[in-house]
């Protein structure tokens, strides 16, 4: 929570992965607080209410796109890997929300994205063993991983001429996520175009391999607690009925839903943890931890101890009910404190649009066979990708 431990040197590791620059130096990376800090004013108004209001509008585009995909299929013998689709649905909607890219990736399989972020995130796993360059069997892997950087990193440089050049023709652009990074080099006299890509690389991947990972562990809790899932069903029918248009003021009447969510996240957190750098000795618990120790914070690791949770293994999304005691300083899949995920009401209003038009439109059951392992790479996925058979609910 304080401000005076830095980031650990982790986060340096990830400037460049495999010798790629990768994230840099961006809001997620920068260690420097007042750098950082000057980062996060500048971006502050693209993650307003009144932005993210405005948004709905694509929400409901993408995610009826998605929807009537799924229609195609729900025929309860079609095998549908939720989490694959949910990732390319997601990553449509940051992509046009935040920079004005159609990248059409629901439609196209054919798109490099969603393999590149898979495998730029993939890189971040396999540098932490330090003997990966000496072992001939990972020499592939690291040419992939470097060539998805490469790839994304491009697509941003390319991304943000774009809009740099509307912008010197006087061109209207829109309040998003790149006119933020473009002002933020306007205020600096010195500002690294490298530095803006860092950020889209940033963006571009959080806002959209975390948010599907939630909603892919979402559809496998709900499919395993038939009573939650009607609960949660019956709370759409009464908000939403049959609206195809979603609203902003439906999101907040979706308490249950949103307890859903919660408890999803408490389980499964996408970035499960977050480090910092001691700048002092601090006694805990009569321990004591020395200056210049990184210290890990782990909040899958806090949302499973019974201490904090009762049978903390059950799915139970009355944790969360208004009544019910806060999780202080246990349950943080955004973090904690001023360095807290700037996106994490994007987020989580983009969830509840999916959630609300799937729980809507289908009933879901996982395929037989399908297990509950959770997959490292990078964030926490679902190792099985939420395979399911899906069939139209008859009242909808």
């Amino acid at each position: 929570m304080s401000t005076k431990h830095p980031k650990d040197k982790f986060y340096e590791q990830i400037f460049k992965v495999f010798g790629v620059r990768f994230m840099g130096n961006g809001l997620l990376t920068d260690r420097n607080y007042d750098h950082w800090h000057k980062q996060r004013r500048i971006m502050d108004p693209a993650f307003s209410r009144p932005y993210l209001m405005g948004l709905m509008g694509t929400f409901n585009e993408k995610v009826e796109e998605l929807m009537e995909q799924l229609n195609e299929i729900a025929d309860k013998k079609t095998e549908v890997n939720m989490h694959t689709l949910l990732n390319r649905m997601t990553l449509d909607v940051i992509a046009k929300v935040a920079f004005d890219m159609d990248l059409n990736a629901l439609h196209d399989d054919q798109t490099p994205f969603p393999r590149a972020i898979l495998m730029a995130m993939k890189g971040l796993v396999e540098i932490r063993n330090p003997l990966v360059y000496f072992m001939p069997s990972k020499k592939k892997m690291i040419q992939e991983v470097r060539d998805s950087i490469h790839l994304l990193r491009k697509t941003g440089k390319e991304c943000i001429e774009r809009r740099q050049k509307m912008v010197q023709d006087g061109v209207e652009v829109p309040t998003d996520i790149l006119t933020q990074i473009l002002r933020g080099a306007a205020l600096e006299e010195d500002y690294d175009i490298e530095i803006m890509i860092d950020n889209f690389v940033t963006f571009f991947i959080a806002g959209q391999e975390t948010t599907a990972n939630q909603l892919a562990f979402a559809v496998q809790e709900l499919s395993r607690h038939p009573k939650i899932l009607q609960k949660v069903q019956a709370e759409v029918d009464e908000v939403i009925g049959s609206r195809r248009d979603i609203e902003y003021d439906d999101l907040g009447k979706l308490q249950y839903l949103s307890q859903v969510l919660k408890e999803t996240l408490r389980l499964y957190p996408p970035a499960p943890g977050t480090s910092r750098l001691l700048e002092d000795d601090i006694l805990v618990e009569g321990v004591l931890i020395p200056k210049g120790t990184p210290v890990v914070v782990n909040t899958y690791v806090t949302g499973r101890m019974e201490q904090f949770f009762h049978d903390p293994l059950i799915f139970d999304p009355d944790r969360f009910s208004r009544d019910s005691p806060k999780p202080y300083f246990t349950y943080f899949p955004f973090s904690l404190g001023p360095r807290s995920c700037i996106g994490q009401v994007f987020a989580q209003m983009e969830a509840k649009v999916v959630m609300a038009k799937l729980l809507q439109r289908f009933e879901f059951q996982l395929v037989e066979g399908h297990t509950f392992k959770i997959q490292d790479t990078g964030t926490l996925r679902p190792m099985d990708g939420t395979r399911c058979h899906l069939r139209v609910r008859e009242k909808q």
